[in-house]
């Protein structure tokens, strides 16, 4: 198993609780980004797990070390732009966190993988390859990594696992097209998941709509 991220964890400790939420952060922020969220959500009995990220060199950035999934080579959306080794050696690290949910007792079937930015294509990424079912997947302003991969590497356990995806339609950083097209291409290549696509007139952000939109989305898979 890879060495376990550093995490922040709200809700139930140990095996005492009945699900599990991994939440993945985005590009330089860290596992606080979205602290406050989890205690609105009105989940008692879940477990939120909010990683940081290893620190590594950002190109895209000029090299300037920060919180990163992967390394982004290039701004421009055509062609290879981010790292796989960086991606491999996080989803290892995303799925060591799942096992050790597993291992704390909670089911495959009541885990949540979510993600906003770098952190939701993270998300994307590790859920359609894990090799339970998972309760569920939630994509937020990201977009689908390595997609030239995803129809050889899929897990066909995880097919009908739910996802939600989310984007701003205003977006500058990830173009909402980016993000559709990887809802596209996951729905095309499993007909039968249920999948929802949602999109508000925002930036690269998130917002009270898209907020009650993944809490219905949780209290349906989790409670």
């Amino acid at each position: 198993m890879s060495d376990l991220l550093e995490c922040i964890e709200i809700g139930p400790k140990g095996d005492a609780a009945k699900a599990s939420v991994i939440w993945l952060h985005g590009l330089g922020a860290d596992g606080h980004d979205f602290e406050s969220i989890p205690p609105l959500l009105g989940l008692p009995s879940v477990r939120f797990i909010l990683p940081h990220a290893d620190r590594r060199p950002v190109t895209i950035n000029g090299g300037f070390v920060m919180r990163a999934w992967y390394d982004i080579l290039s701004v421009d959306f055509k062609g290879v732009r981010e790292s796989e080794s960086d991606i491999r050696k996080s989803q290892a690290q995303v799925e060591a966190l799942i096992q050790r949910e597993r291992d704390r007792g909670v089911p495959s079937e009541k885990i949540v993988v979510v993600g906003f930015s770098q952190g939701g294509a993270m998300a994307l990424h590790v859920g359609l390859r894990w090799h339970e079912p998972l309760a569920g997947v939630i994509v937020l302003s990201a977009y689908l990594l390595m997609t030239d991969k995803v129809a050889a590497e899929q897990s066909a356990v995880n097919a009908n696992t739910p996802m939600l995806f989310c984007h701003g339609s205003q977006d500058p950083m990830v173009p909402m097209w980016l993000g559709k097209a990887g809802y596209d291409q996951v729905k095309a290549l499993s007909p039968e998941r249920p999948t929802q696509w949602f999109d508000y007139p925002m930036q690269h952000a998130v917002c009270p709509e898209e907020l009650a939109e993944l809490a219905r989305f949780l209290h349906a898979r989790l409670d």
